[in-house]
């Protein structure tokens, strides 16, 4: 059974899917990006300020489930420039344990949702 997942506290979904959906005592999050959930407009600037309001969003939903990022077991990161992955990086890795990290890909995209730089989904378990 799936249980749909909705918090104002992060961005309302900009097209036909949910900010997450529990299964079980799994959470499969959908891709944020830098909205600022109250005004939906994209937070713009640097990339680290992009990934700060994206872990924001995700950390939202997260809550919302009932969860914080020590629940998460996956992470992907999709990013327009690789050249950025070290400024994702260090903003990212704010949010976990390095001893407890989750599973994680990074990749480089040709495109994204509005043309933000970055997007990640999560996979957390209870």
């Amino acid at each position: 059974m799936k249980k749909i997942i909705q918090t104002p506290n992060a961005p309302a979904p900009i097209g036909p899917y949910s900010q997450a959906i529990l299964s079980g005592s799994t959470l499969y999050t959908s891709g944020q990006i830098a909205l600022d959930p109250l005004t939906m407009e994209l937070v713009q600037g640097t990339i680290e300020i992009e990934t700060q309001q994206v872990m924001q969003n995700l950390k939202a939903v997260l809550a919302a489930a009932d969860m914080t990022f020590e629940n998460v077991v996956k992470t992907s990161i999709f990013i327009m420039d690789m050249n950025d992955f070290s400024k994702v990086n260090h903003i990212y890795s704010s949010y976990f344990d390095e001893k407890t990290a989750p599973s994680r890909e990074t990749v480089q995209v040709a495109g994204l949702p509005k043309n933000v730089n970055v997007e990640i989904s999560m996979i957390a378990v209870k």
